[in-house]
């Protein structure tokens, strides 16, 4: 099953095409009776699971003739192998959340169906969040979760060692990574941990788009085909990482497991999705934009895609359930745990009625902003090889001695091939 999945994993852009342009289950005769539809998503979340139940329920009185909708959950390690194993194995959902990772092998391979027509109030979905999901002016994804990344800060250890908080550099027009890292290494001196990254653990190299967009890196051009993991611009922010986790000791280094949720570390980049973690907090927190980089200001944000399987024998029903469950009422219910896409809920006063953890500054200049002027995180046609190359090619640089350019030409050795060069 292992070899499976990887091998799927790795062949994503060629079994989708082979999904999109061969009979799959189109050519089935029609079923008699109501008929199911099955979502493919990667959260398991009481809460959410009981939203996207009550839009289901509320679908199915309208549309006697849909059976059970079904939201089947895969654990996000291994969401977009797994769910590439069910493709080649025969069990494709109806409909699937795709990462943003994965939206170029989806939406080129012609394996989704086209949903601009379908849905509610198109034109006032932002650009920034369509973008990826686009392909010759036609939408085959609904982004339904527009997420940006800020940084959560522990103020209570901020002020215990004697720095200004994040909140105060703001105001100063101070809040830079120079500045952030000063924070971290004094919070760290004293036996706490300084800054992490969720979900990076020196592994999901795409994470650090959330650093490197301060010093105007790429992880390759516009056009995808030239890497430029070797810019000078990339040089220089992993340059500051290293130096941040290796000379400052202001990032917990490779191996080290923390925890900012229980309140021994003192910022985390995150997706603002977790302030719901926070609840229950034993510290005081704030939630305040990514610092600026040596080019200015910027934001950074994750994203999620809800798509039909061209070739469901229930696609048509499917896209009509995404429209319903994607329309101008439920994304205003979704909003409060996923960032929504359309123009009209993102204001302050909508945002705070959704997310009552976050006060008006928050939402304005972490979520809004965010998701108005936000830089997608990397992605690539056979994204599964090109990820775990990278990641491999990158292993040589999480050692205090590393030489860093030396270590990112050797990325551009490695994935340029890939990249069709």
């Amino acid at each position: 099953m292992k070899a499976l999945g990887k091998l799927a994993a790795l062949s994503l852009t060629a079994l989708l095409v082979a999904t999109a342009c061969g009979d799959g289950g189109g050519s089935a005769p029609a079923a008699k009776g109501p008929q199911p539809l099955r979502m493919s998503i990667w959260t398991s979340n009481e809460a959410h699971l009981k939203l996207f139940k009550d839009i289901a329920t509320e679908y199915r009185k309208l549309h006697p003739q849909v059976g059970e909708i079904t939201f089947d959950p895969i654990p996000f390690e291994n969401y977009t192998t797994t769910l590439t194993t069910q493709i080649a194995g025969g069990n494709a959902p109806d409909l699937a959340w795709i990462m943003e990772n994965a939206a170029p092998d989806f939406v080129g391979s012609g394996a989704l169906a086209p949903l601009k027509s379908k849905i509610e109030k198109v034109d006032e979905l932002v650009p920034s969040a369509t973008r990826l999901w686009q392909h010759e002016g036609e939408l085959f994804a609904y982004p339904f979760s527009t997420s940006p990344f800020g940084v959560f800060v522990n103020t209570d250890l901020v002020k215990a060692s004697g720095q200004k908080t994040p909140r105060e550099l703001i105001k100063a027009g101070q809040w830079t990574w120079e500045n952030a890292t000063k924070i971290n290494k004094a919070v760290a001196a004293t036996g706490k941990n300084g800054l992490t990254i969720l979900n990076f653990d020196y592994k999901a190299w795409d994470n650090l788009a959330t650093i490197w967009q301060g010093w105007g890196a790429k992880a390759w051009s516009d056009d995808g085909g030239t890497c430029q993991f070797n810019s000078p611009e990339m040089v220089q922010a992993m340059t500051f990482v290293h130096k941040s986790i290796f000379t400052d000791k202001a990032m917990p280094g490779p191996g080290k497991a923390v925890d900012f949720f229980s309140g021994d570390t003192t910022m985390a980049v995150a997706q603002i999705s977790r302030a719901a973690m926070l609840e229950d907090a034993t510290f005081k927190w704030d939630l305040v934009p990514l610092p600026a980089g040596p080019k200015g200001d910027y934001a950074v944000i994750g994203q999620a895609g809800i798509g039909v399987m061209k070739k469901s024998p229930r696609a048509e029903q499917a896209t009509d359930f995404l429209a319903y469950f994607a329309n101008a009422a439920n994304a205003a219910k979704l909003a409060a745990y996923f960032p929504p896409a359309r123009s009209s809920l993102l204001t302050a006063e909508t945002m705070a009625k959704t997310s009552p953890m976050l006060n008006d500054d928050q939402l304005q200049k972490v979520v809004i902003d965010g998701i108005e002027k936000g830089v997608v995180k990397p992605s690539h046609t056979g994204q599964a090889e090109l990820a775990q190359t990278t990641r491999a090619a990158l292993d040589p640089l999480w050692k205090p001695d590393a030489n860093v350019k030396t270590v990112l030409d050797g990325v551009c050795t490695k994935i340029q091939p890939l990249l069709g060069g």
